[in-house]
């Protein structure tokens, strides 16, 4: 296989600017499980295997429910996500998978009963973040769990 372009050794101040983005989204006022969440589906949907493994690491570490890390991908069927989850879950799938007619009004008007305008911003920088790493990461074909020492994720004890 040959080997892949590593973002952090060729552009480190792009990939600088990135990790400082993401630093900033990862202290807004949304809850951390939320994000956590967001971060899982839109993996899902990009078929990124090296973030997909990350947060969902990162969400057990933080006491993230394991059930619920297996019920992301049937989300709209489970009982275990709020409405104020599975409308984040609509928006993470309208912005990752954007389709002819971007974000419908009725899914803004869910988005407008669940969360604040400041809210609704950072969920859709966290989901613009994500889908980001999603794609420099499938690019690079980061192999899943490379990382894990260096971010501490081996603490998640999963396997």
């Amino acid at each position: 296989m040959t080997q892949r372009v590593n973002h952090f050794k060729t552009t480190p101040a792009l990939a600088k600017a990135m990790s400082d983005l993401s630093n900033s989204v990862a202290s807004t006022s949304l809850e951390k499980s939320l994000r956590h969440l967001v971060d899982i589906r839109a993996s899902q949907l990009n078929h990124c295997a090296f973030c997909l493994d990350m947060h969902i690491k990162q969400a057990a570490i933080d006491g993230e429910h394991e059930l619920r890390l297996h019920h992301v991908a049937i989300w709209r069927e489970s009982p275990l996500f709020s409405a104020r989850e599975k409308t984040a879950f609509a928006l993470t799938e309208a912005l990752t998978r954007i389709g002819e007619h971007g974000v419908d009004e009725a899914l803004y008007g869910e988005l407008r009963a669940h969360f604040s305008e400041v809210e609704i911003s950072e969920l859709t920088f966290k989901i613009a973040v994500i889908n980001t790493w999603n794609r420099l990461m499938i690019l690079s074909q980061m192999a899943p769990g490379a990382l894990d020492s260096a971010y501490g994720l081996d603490r998640a004890d999963l396997r």
